[in-house]
């Protein structure tokens, strides 16, 4: 199935023409999730003897950069819920059969969305801020979490804690999931940000909330480790990410391009830009950024599909793949507003949205500093003491 029949240009076309009011009016993209839903796009991940679409991460991610194409916010709220059916679908893969339940739930209609990023926490996953404390089986969870997209629709939210209490003194890492019903926690309206205005990824405040034993699907130690999980998470988390601002930049290139083609110079007789060296030069420039970062995102997804063992160089290629697609993102959008004019300052200019949206990229994990730090150490050891 390829991404024009998961999203026919129809129901494309209608997304891109409701962004920008999302954006306008910080409002959630209630509609898009209503036709994506109806259409079936949050079953990628689904088998298809259950209902869905049966698709791999190379399939998806392409999925999802043809979203962005159209509406990067709705596509990186989404990517939440993606995120969470593609680790069950990689650990599956791998015969680790404990996030089944999640494909099972989704293709009875459960949205998913992930719980697990904290303010000050830049231990991302190998360690948490939020308290995990032992009852009747289960867990309670204190803690505060950020940038929980999908706030407003979720029905299935994937938090963590640390259990002080356990292990050798370190502490462990326990992973659970609430539901919409679940008593003990409170989504704030806190979401007003510069750009991806239509995610809504409001804080989350967990005030106790209990997860029963049954929802509790891992305990890990603190600090970095091997489990399946966490190169399940990072393997769709960094590959979906980047699939988003691919999208995004070739949405950027292409409205540029528009714009050189429009554009008409007063004092060269009314000829186009597309005429013009220097432009040509700046459209080249992006044109090839992007010809670069299209088969890194098809390789690394086709990788995870087709199981191969990078062994240390995996988790390289992952944080690799992350910085240079919103890197690359962010010089395209630059460079198509540089060739369109002045036109695309003002407020409501579909470029104007893509370079407020674009700068996002640079928050999410791994950042910067992560990823160079991640490639060092599988090239060149560990820092000494």
């Amino acid at each position: 199935m390829t991404p024009e029949e998961v999203l026919p240009d129809a129901l494309l076309e209608r997304i891109r023409g409701r962004a920008a009011g999302y954006d306008r009016d910080n409002a959630f993209f209630h509609e898009d999730l209503q036709e994506l839903t109806e259409a079936g796009y949050l079953k990628l991940f689904v088998p298809a003897a259950d209902g869905g679409k049966g698709l791999g991460l190379e399939a998806s991610a392409q999925c999802q950069r043809r979203l962005a194409t159209a509406a990067p916010a709705t596509a990186l709220a989404v990517n939440m819920h993606l995120v969470w059916t593609g680790v069950a679908h990689v650990l599956q893969a791998r015969g680790d059969h404990s996030l089944a339940f999640v494909l099972k739930e989704a293709a009875q209609g459960e949205v998913f969305a992930f719980g697990n990023s904290e303010a000050g926490n830049d231990s991302v996953l190998f360690d948490s801020r939020t308290v995990a404390e032992p009852q009747g089986g289960g867990y309670t969870f204190t803690g505060t979490k950020i940038f929980t997209s999908l706030s407003p629709a979720w029905t299935r939210l994937g938090i963590f804690g640390k259990d002080s209490s356990a292990g050798d003194g370190e502490g462990e890492l326990v992973h659970g999931f609430i539901t919409r019903e679940t008593s003990g926690y409170r989504v704030l309206n806190d979401w007003d940000t510069l750009g991806m205005r239509a995610s809504q990824s409001n804080t989350t405040v967990l005030d106790g909330v209990y997860v029963p034993e049954d929802r509790i699907f891992r305990k890990l130690p603190v600090g970095p480790n091997r489990d399946p999980l966490i190169f399940a998470i990072f393997a769709c988390f960094e590959t979906l990410l980047a699939a988003v601002y691919t999208g995004l930049g070739e949405r950027a290139l292409a409205v540029g391009v528009e714009a050189v083609k429009r554009r008409t110079s007063f004092k060269n007789g009314g000829r186009s830009y597309a005429q013009d060296p220097d432009i040509r030069w700046k459209v080249a420039e992006a044109a090839m950024a992007m010809d670069n970062l299209y088969p890194q995102l098809a390789t690394v997804t086709a990788d995870i599909d087709a199981l191969a063992d990078h062994g240390p160089q995996w988790f390289p290629k992952l944080v690799g793949l992350k910085v240079n697609a919103t890197e690359t993102a962010r010089r395209v959008v630059d460079l198509a507003i540089r060739v369109s004019g002045g036109s695309s300052y003002f407020r409501g200019s579909e470029l104007e949205r893509l370079y407020r949206d674009v700068l996002a990229g640079m928050f999410h994990p791994s950042d910067d500093e992560s990823a160079h730090n991640t490639v060092a150490t599988a090239w060149l050891g560990p820092l000494e003491d």
